[in-house]
């Protein structure tokens, strides 16, 4: 069952922003993550929504925890936490009841 990563922010520093933007797709895809959605442009329908909107899809929760704790990541993370503001959940596919 796919596992995503969705999350909403605003960027407060973006020179900071952009070298995490440069160095972050290469652990997405070392991980078979997929980046489904990511950028400004979104339209606040409810709520006060951040500019940036990012989904990442994976395989599985394994594989999203996996990226998400990985040596890789864990070592650029400080790049989007400390020149952003919002956040990010984790969320598995959905799957009707039988």
């Amino acid at each position: 069952m796919a596992s995503y990563l969705i999350a909403n922010y605003d960027v407060v520093d973006q020179d900071g922003y952009n070298q995490y933007l440069g160095a972050v797709g290469t652990t997405i895809a070392a991980h078979e993550g997929k980046i489904l959605v990511a950028g400004p442009g979104s339209t606040p329908v409810e709520g006060d929504p951040g500019e940036i909107t990012v989904v990442l899809e994976f395989p599985s929760r394994q594989a999203l925890e996996g990226w998400y704790d990985s040596p890789e990541y864990q070592e650029i993370i400080h790049l989007r936490t400390d020149n952003t503001e919002g956040g990010l959940v984790f969320a598995d596919e959905f799957s009707a009841p039988d």
